[in-house]
């Protein structure tokens, strides 16, 4: 019998996300004979253990006899479980420091890690994540945001509401300014920002025209790959090239950052792809007055973001001279809204999604026994670091 536990979570402030739903965990037990799901029993998940009960699901503080343990976010080193197999967001893949003393108990411990960020399908795409929520939510934080600022217009919080389509009754009515808002990204945090921007009737327009025309109405432009970086010699991009070389590239964005209002930022960054702009360019010509970082990487393509938020306290301003930290919505500052677990405002629709993504596409490969695409994004093997991952020998090192 396979016994897959859904791990309570301990990271702090705590996320209420969860991989799997009661009916979810439900479908799994009917379809697949010998598959057991066991629930780890907490108050902050946003289904309930009374919901898990009622699907079925035995609900128990003890999970420590299954197999494969599902969690979000990283797990506390003193929670971690001996010889296990997690799946969990790691956020070590980058060589992030704040988890390397995790990293390393994980292979005191002899876990084995398959990381949801690296698990991928054939052309690189990433098969799981919260991006399209992370999305909604950005986006609409972004637009309070500006809303709070120019007192134009009235936005509530989003985990205020019941669910997405809640949220969706409340744009009804909603009639904003002329506002101008970059969109930048191609991949689901993007799709979820657009999604917003449409609920909104904010009208979509072209690069050349976003940066030409003056307009009555609210816009946004999405600029993806072509439209944000070009290579330095060449002047040309090519998706792949990019990916693999991205150090050759340069941003293209700083034009827009003299006409634009709102940025809404949903790319992918990595320490060797090029900034949207960099703190030398906040001139008095720049005009961008709210930053949502969906993404959210600490002095990553956008230089201004210097650290996480929580949720009930989303935004910090950036005074434009000094570039040090103030509150928000003031005269001479840039707000910056920054979280690093948006999609937990929307907790159970992005565990819904996110659990389907699961079953499709994860699970029948992880109970059938390893293929390529659990192979390629298992960090540890029972402790040890993988030839996938090689490139993390000096991290791993105690």
């Amino acid at each position: 019998m396979l016994k897959i536990g859904l791990i309570k979570e301990g990271k702090v402030p705590v996320d209420n996300r969860v991989a799997l739903t009661p009916a979810q965990c439900k479908w799994i037990m009917k379809y697949n004979n010998g598959v057991e799901i066991i629930v780890q029993s907490s108050n902050n998940r946003c289904f309930s253990d009374t919901e898990y009960s009622r699907a079925g699901i035995s609900v128990v503080d003890d999970i420590s006899h299954c197999n494969i343990l599902l969690g979000i976010k990283e797990v506390p080193i003193n929670d971690l479980i001996e010889d296990k197999t997690y799946l969990f967001f790691s956020h070590t893949k980058k060589l992030q420091a704040y988890n390397q003393l995790l990293f390393h108990a994980m292979m005191d411990k002899r876990i084995t890690l398959i990381d949801y960020e690296c698990l991928e399908h054939e052309d690189g795409q990433r098969i799981l994540g919260f991006g399209f929520f992370a999305g909604i939510v950005g986006a609409h934080n972004g637009m309070m945001c500006y809303g709070n600022r120019t007192k134009q217009f009235n936005l509530n919080r989003v985990f205020k509401v019941k669910d997405y389509r809640e949220l969706i009754h409340t744009y009804f009515g909603l009639k904003l300014p002329p506002v101008r808002i970059a969109v930048t990204g191609s991949g689901r945090v993007a799709h979820g920002i657009t999604e917003i921007m449409n609920l909104m009737d904010v009208q979509e327009v072209e690069p050349d025209e976003y940066l030409e025309r003056k307009f009555t109405y609210p816009v946004y432009v999405h600029l993806k790959g072509n439209e944000l970086y070009t290579h330095k010699s060449l002047k040309t991009y090519k998706r792949e090239h990019f990916h693999e070389h991205a150090d050759e590239y340069r941003s293209r964005f700083l034009p827009y950052t003299h006409c634009t209002d709102i940025l809404l930022n949903g790319v992918y960054w990595d320490t060797d792809v090029p900034r949207l702009f960099e703190q030398e360019d906040i001139t008095e010509s720049f005009s961008i007055q709210t930053i949502a970082d969906i993404t959210d990487d600490k002095n990553g393509s956008v230089p201004i973001n210097i650290g996480d938020q929580d949720i009930n306290n989303p935004v910090y301003g950036i005074d434009k001279k000094t570039l040090n930290k103030t509150a928000p919505y003031l005269p001479d500052s840039i707000d910056v809204m920054a979280v690093g677990n948006l999609p937990n405002e929307l907790p159970r629709d992005a565990s819904r999604f996110f659990g389907e993504q699961l079953i499709k596409h994860v699970l029948p490969d992880l109970m059938n026994g390893s293929n390529t695409t659990i192979e390629h994004a298992t960090i540890l093997q029972k402790g040890k670091l993988t030839n996938h991952f090689n490139y993390m020998s000096e991290y791993a090192i105690h």
